[in-house]
């Protein structure tokens, strides 16, 4: 975990800047240091995909926590100025598809803004589904 000392910096809308590294502690440290309201979301979307997803292997990747099983990255997350991302890498194969379109044809995104409830029933769907297909090694 990270010292007071080591605080990560914040890059461009808020995102932390948290080094590449495996396991469940490089994602803390990163949740940790998400700003504000989002930090909440984290620590949420954290125990939501945890809970949903036993033995889920975690790590950081481009200052993002990746979420995934033994052959490949199935979800991330990261902070923008306004909002909180939430990547499916495979998401336009999910049903429904979440909202958010992406240049790449198989992402797709769920924004959660301040304030925003996350629909906890639809998001473990989604995260279970996502499981079940063949993970994206592009990331």
């Amino acid at each position: 975990m990270m010292t007071e000392s080591k605080a990560a910096v914040l890059l461009s809308g808020g995102n932390p800047q948290i080094p590449k590294g495996d396991g469940d502690g490089q994602v803390q440290d990163y949740i940790a240091a998400m700003p504000g309201w989002k930090h909440d979301v984290g620590k949420q979307l954290d125990a939501i995909i945890t809970r949903a997803l036993p033995g889920v292997k975690k790590a950081v990747r481009w200052n993002t926590p990746f979420y995934g099983l033994n052959d490949g990255w199935v979800l991330g997350f990261h902070c923008l100025t306004k909002y909180v991302k939430v990547s499916f890498f495979q998401g336009a194969s999910l049903d429904p598809v979440p909202p958010g379109t992406s240049k790449q044809k198989d992402v797709r995104y769920l924004d959660i803004h301040e304030g925003d409830a996350i629909d906890e029933i639809q998001f473990v769907d989604w995260v279970k589904q996502a499981a079940t297909l063949p993970p994206n090694h592009d990331f």
